[in-house]
């Protein structure tokens, strides 16, 4: 639904009824916000709280970078400069297998700070547009792409959603967390591309058909980088409330029309996961089973939350897993590493398969995706133990 498409102010008073209606579509159309809506439906009809309790239940600092995230990355994406770069550097390729060498450096490079999300949203569509001068292994080529960027933002506190709730919730600095995930993300990255080597071929490829010109907003984007610096220094030193005032008034009065262009549904499923997920692990019976997990062990609490991720997917499962241990770290390398297996692992699996389009993906997915998170959840829990 867009924007325009939502009743006005004054058509929702004269019918309460058509505003109903209009968010019951809208929420019916996002699974994710469903069941979330859902859940905390069955939630206040079984174990009830009072509603005015549900702010506190959110992580706001969380939500806050998240936001300021969202207007920056969308800046920089609205510059045309990630699209401009991405089609300049394929130029100097020449073999299938260095392409999806490119590409998947390209992702995971783009994901460590402009999340795994937007990595996705500029070289999924830049691979289908390269399938178009040249005939590519296409689906082998987005589902290799989907892996490189839960493996590349593994790196940063930036990287996914994940990621930024532990680094804001841990109280670490940025290049703490960096130093302590980093050996994760090199190794899981070095998996990756040993298994690209023997899944590609060698075939020789013409993209000189390349020349459609790419505009870049050059001063939209000297501005978002030069933001995008100070917010993460604000964001680290614990006064992103001060950072996301900066940016949210400073791109509404110069480019509103980057406001209205991000996720704003993203930010309300983050507030939906948190009043409900902390809601669930309240429930006596839910805090007696995961206690008796007995989460007090590195091991322990990276096993649960890799499993966990397989199931709810590894954004609520770091969200949910915090409520019962401390230890950030083997949370932080069991989410990452659930965010491969199977497809609801992450929602970037599933951006990146509904960018593509194509038929007949899941299996292949899978294929690959499920091994990978075999091995590396034993690399992981190595690490983990032993850096």
């Amino acid at each position: 639904m867009t924007i325009n498409s939502m009743p006005t102010a004054e058509q929702a008073l004269k019918s309460p009824r058509t505003l109903l209606r209009a968010i019951t579509h809208y929420v019916a159309k996002e699974p994710v916000l469903a069941v979330l809506v859902a859940a905390l439906i069955a939630l206040q009809v079984f174990h009830p709280r009072p509603f005015k309790s549900f702010p506190a239940l959110v992580d706001w600092e969380t939500v806050m970078t998240l936001a300021g995230l969202l207007i920056l990355t969308k800046a920089v994406e609205c510059s045309g400069f990630l699209i401009w770069f991405a089609h300049r550097v394929v130029h100097h390729i020449h073999s299938q297998r260095a392409l999806a060498y490119l590409l998947i450096a390209l992702a995971a490079a783009l994901s460590t700070l402009l999340t795994n999300d937007v990595a996705l949203f500029v070289v999924v569509p830049l691979a289908l547009s390269l399938n178009e001068l040249t005939p590519l292994p296409l689906k082998r080529l987005v589902i290799f792409i989907a892996i490189a960027v839960n493996a590349g933002s593994i790196l940063t506190p930036l990287g996914n959603p994940q990621n930024l709730f532990l680094w804001q919730t841990s109280g670490v600095s940025f290049g703490g967390f960096v130093l302590a995930l980093a050996p994760l993300c090199v190794a899981l990255m070095a998996m990756l591309y040993a298994l690209t080597a023997v899944s590609f071929k060698n075939v020789a490829l013409d993209l000189s058909k390349d020349t459609e010109p790419h505009p870049v907003d050059r001063p939209l984007l000297g501005v978002a980088v030069i933001l995008f610096a100070a917010f993460v220094l604000l964001a680290d030193a614990h006064r992103v409330s001060i950072g996301l005032i900066g940016v949210g008034l400073g791109f509404i009065f110069w480019r509103p029309r980057i406001i209205l262009k991000i996720d704003w549904l993203l930010l309300l499923i983050f507030v939906f996961m948190f009043i409900v997920l902390r809601s669930v692990a309240a429930l006596p019976w839910v805090h007696d089973a995961v206690g008796q997990l007995h989460l007090t062990t590195p091991l322990r609490a990276y096993a649960a939350s890799a499993v966990l991720s397989q199931f709810i997917s590894n954004v609520p499962a770091a969200i949910m897993l915090a409520e019962f241990s401390k230890d950030w770290r083997a949370l932080a390398f069991g989410v990452s590493v659930g965010g491969f297996g199977f497809a609801i692992g992450s929602l970037a699996n599933l951006i990146a398969m509904r960018l593509a389009g194509q038929r007949g993906m899941w299996a292949q997915f899978h294929l690959f995706s499920v091994p990978f998170w075999v091995v590396g959840g034993v690399v992981g829990g190595w690490l983990l133990l032993h850096f």
